[in-house]
């Protein structure tokens, strides 16, 4: 697509465009704005905050946040912090006082099977996924007040299957360990 240059534009103007060329690409750089509307990268800058317009870096993280929640729902269990769909995917879980059994202060499993599950399903590029098989290792316990990383990464194509092994870990320990069969749902 060939660079359009607009001269002088008012402010308002040049906000109008601004807006639009963000709803068609969010992905646009302020530079590569600047250089659209023929402006300064500071008078971009300024434009965006005025108009309450974030960043790239938090534009691209809304933007794979709609993809996942379009296709697996808001249900990930954590914090999404980085995904390439059909192959790699992390989240980041701070454990709370809802999370754990009020005698021991342990996370209960159920939690840190949730945050595995919901990245598998996150990380595949199957239409509409769900889990054919399973099977998880707990390493050890984990308690209250740990923050848990997970890596969900896809291993293996097969006949319209997706093999994904995510690892859950609290600092260096692996605290959990699971692999899953991704598949489409069956109607």
């Amino acid at each position: 697509m060939g660079e359009r240059r607009y001269g002088a534009l008012n402010r308002s103007d040049r906000r109008r465009l601004l807006t639009e060329a963000l709803a068609r690409d969010p992905l646009l750089t302020d530079r590569e704005l600047a250089e659209r509307l023929g402006v300064s990268v500071q008078t971009i800058r300024l434009d965006r905050l005025a108009l309450g317009i974030p960043e790239v870096r938090v534009r691209a993280f809304n933007v794979a946040e709609r993809t996942i929640e379009r296709r697996i729902g808001p249900q990930v269990v954590g914090e999404l912090i980085d995904l390439v769909p059909g192959q790699v995917a992390i989240s980041r879980l701070a454990t709370d006082e809802d999370m754990v059994y009020a005698r021991s202060g342990r996370v209960r499993g159920h939690i840190l099977f949730a945050q595995a599950e919901s990245l598998a399903l996150a990380v595949t590029d199957v239409p509409r996924p769900a889990i054919g098989l399973c099977r998880v290792k707990f390493r050890r316990t984990v308690h209250l007040g740990e923050v848990l990383v997970a890596k969900g990464q896809v291993i293996r194509r097969r006949e319209g299957r997706q093999a994904v092994l995510v690892q859950i870990r609290s600092g260096m320990d692996e605290v959990l360990r699971a692999k899953f069969v991704v598949e489409e749902e069956r109607l």
